[in-house]
């Protein structure tokens, strides 16, 4: 009787376990990023340990683009936002980049070697799970208000004449 009673208590605990894991998974679903709906907020710090928040940034433009050292694509979109940076000198508009499934040591070498200047944030996990990010890079511009206004998925020209068109629209807005 005894044993039973144990091995009753452990399905009973096993399956409320089960419905906790559920309900916090229903949870995270409904955070994640998506056009038109404001941006989930976030805190991490940079390489640098230089603490960055979203919501700091309001009233500025944010391009937050997910990336990885190992991306040979993320390289393309990196290079090209770090050109279009120089060449728009918009303080409304601002680049921040957030490590993705990467080791932080990599960085430093990184953006020296590829003569790269922008904000390098570390993810906690949680705001990579939080934007729904399934692979890299992915760009997301945020509005001056803190709404997502685009979801970008792989490489883009961002220097082209258009997006900075676009940018410049969206920053004056």
């Amino acid at each position: 009787m005894k044993q039973k009673t144990v091995i009753l208590f452990i399905i009973f605990t096993i399956g409320l376990f089960t419905i906790y894991l559920l309900q916090k998974d229903k949870e995270n679903i409904s955070e994640k990023a998506a056009i038109g709906l404001d941006a989930p907020p976030f805190e991490l710090k940079d390489i640098y340990q230089n603490h960055w928040k979203l919501s700091d940034l309001r009233g500025k433009v944010v391009l937050l683009n997910f990336w990885a050292t190992w991306c040979e694509s993320c390289k393309l979109v990196n290079t090209s936002i770090q050109k279009l940076l120089r060449s728009n000198k918009d303080p409304n508009i601002v680049y921040i980049t957030i490590l993705y499934k990467d080791d932080p040591s990599n960085v430093e070498e990184y953006l020296k070697k590829n003569g790269l200047d922008f904000p390098v944030l570390i993810d906690d996990k949680n705001v990579a799970l939080k934007y729904g990010i399934g692979g890299i890079p992915e760009t997301f511009i945020i509005n001056k208000k803190g709404i997502i206004r685009e979801k970008i998925v792989g490489p883009l020209n961002w220097d082209s004449p258009i997006m900075k068109m676009a940018l410049d629209q969206l920053a004056s807005e």
